[in-house]
């Protein structure tokens, strides 16, 4: 695999008139490659894939933002990056066999972030692992570390943020989608000295990850939504939203899993 510069080089040799049989032996590249090099300079991904945004020397914006920023919500819940062989990553969100749309969403999702990688859902008790390989994975996700998301700082970089400013609410659909519900709670009151049940739709978030819980509740405040922590015994896993206003707006834009 030669990188851009050394194709670059090369292809400045050829341009200055000399058979590609004399670069060749020069540089002791195939002239195949060179001939390949002048359709198409950029390197492909060892797995098949077309070139990084992220890891060029100078990293390109996301081409479609609003299918990654759900991306990353799901991958921040429910999503992990393991290392494969040959410099390959596996992208793996697990996805519970309930909510076959959501299946579908999300492998939509990854074959649109990496789309010359195949996706693929590897079944297990309960749930499909939807699943695709790449070695750009962690350029993509740099949350990408040893152990497990709440044991350790995750923050998004700056063109990630920028990302999740111009489309919060794919954002917050994926991490809805992850680790997330919207439910129908209910309570009694008493009406006229009687006893009433009443119903009202809620939503919650849960993880145990703090960064990720305030990402959630930053993106939340930034649209308008109102929400509260609530723990689980000491430990502040859960935000609700509950307020009738609220629970509309996350209607309207994101809405019960399928």
């Amino acid at each position: 695999m030669y990188d851009v510069k050394t194709r670059e080089r090369t292809l400045a040799l050829v341009s200055q008139g000399r058979s590609l049989n004399s670069v060749s032996k020069q540089t002791g590249i195939s002239r195949a490659a060179i001939r390949s090099w002048q359709t198409r300079l950029e390197p492909l991904d060892r797995n098949g894939g077309a070139p990084c945004p992220r890891c060029a020397d100078v990293p390109t914006a996301i081409e479609n933002p609003s299918s990654y920023a759900y991306l990353l919500g799901l991958y921040l819940g429910d999503g992990c990056i393991s290392a494969a062989k040959r410099g390959v990553y596996s992208l793996r969100i697990a996805c519970a066999d309930a909510w076959p749309g959501l299946i579908d969403a999300c492998a939509e999702a990854m074959s649109i972030a990496r789309p010359h990688n195949k996706v693929c859902r590897v079944a297990s008790v309960g749930c499909q692992y939807v699943t695709s390989f790449s070695k750009h994975w962690p350029c993509l996700f740099p949350q990408h570390g040893p152990g497990k998301k709440h044991d350790r700082r995750i923050a998004l970089e700056p063109w990630q943020q920028e990302i999740v400013d111009a489309h919060p609410w794919e954002f917050i659909r994926g991490l809805i989608h992850s680790d997330g519900c919207r439910i129908i709670n209910w309570a009694t009151r008493m009406v006229r000295g009687e006893r009433k049940r009443y119903e009202y739709p809620r939503y919650f978030f849960t993880n145990k990850s703090d960064d990720i819980r305030k990402l959630f509740g930053d993106t939340l405040t930034a649209v308008g939504v109102e929400w509260t922590t609530l723990a689980r015994g000491r430990d502040p896993f859960n935000i609700s939203v509950a307020r009738r206003a609220s629970v509309a707006l996350m209607d309207a834009h994101v809405g019960p899993k399928y």
